[in-house]
């Protein structure tokens, strides 16, 4: 599916400053006029000034791009996450919560970032991980079907990120008898509220082509 792309302020005005800027030092080689106070001050907002906000402007929105759905399926390995994150009729965990507005177009970040007191550094640094191994281990070139029977998250899923929305002092989560008969086992982890036999898989199509790959590789 298409992705939109969708113009901010904060891009204008990173462009705008990278271009007034090429056109202040392009006048000045140009003309070559002489270096007086005026085209100090020009030269200033040219190679300093003007630069200085289009890479502040874009660094931080660069950053924020790194947390919507649409670039998160931006490599073809994501494309079957993001089409079933997006698919009304999707029963998995990522479609219902994709489906809830208050994630709005964050839903993959929302529910993979890194929540603890370097959680936003940590997870900038996990997904420039990513990154080196799309580009440079492999991934780019490797077929989506065998990206998706082969490949493993590096860490088992921490039922701290579900907790930050579904908190486990709150009536309605306590109310369950399972989660108060497993309450130590999802605080440590033992117990994945994205399971089979609790919530169900966040992305259950996974599950399905690693059961096939193991199976046929487990074949004469």
């Amino acid at each position: 599916m298409a992705r939109v792309v969708h113009i901010t302020v904060l891009g204008i005005v990173a462009l705008f400053a990278a271009v007034i800027a090429a056109v202040i030092l392009l006048l000045y080689l140009i003309k070559r006029p002489k270096l007086g106070l005026e085209w100090k001050l020009w030269l200033a907002m040219g190679l300093g000034v003007l630069p200085a906000i289009s890479a502040g402007a874009s660094t931080v929105e660069g950053m924020n791009r790194t947390t919507q759905r649409s670039f998160c399926g931006s490599c073809h390995v994501m494309d079957a996450h993001y089409d079933d994150a997006i698919d009304p009729s999707s029963q998995s965990l990522a479609a219902r919560h994709t489906r809830n507005h208050s994630f709005g177009d964050k839903s993959c970040y929302t529910c993979h970032a890194d929540y603890g007191m370097y959680g936003y550094l940590l997870t900038k640094l996990g997904g420039l991980g990513h990154v080196y191994h799309y580009y440079l281990g492999g991934y780019r070139s490797m077929p989506l079907e065998q990206f998706v029977a082969e490949i493993h998250l590096a860490k088992p899923y921490d039922n701290t990120n579900c907790r930050q929305c579904h908190t486990g002092t709150a009536h309605v989560w306590n109310r369950v008898p399972e989660h108060r008969a497993l309450e130590a086992e999802l605080a440590s982890n033992k117990v994945s509220c994205a399971s089979g036999g609790c919530h169900g898989f966040a992305h259950p199509f996974t599950k399905e082509a690693r059961e096939k790959h193991k199976k046929a590789e487990a074949q004469p």
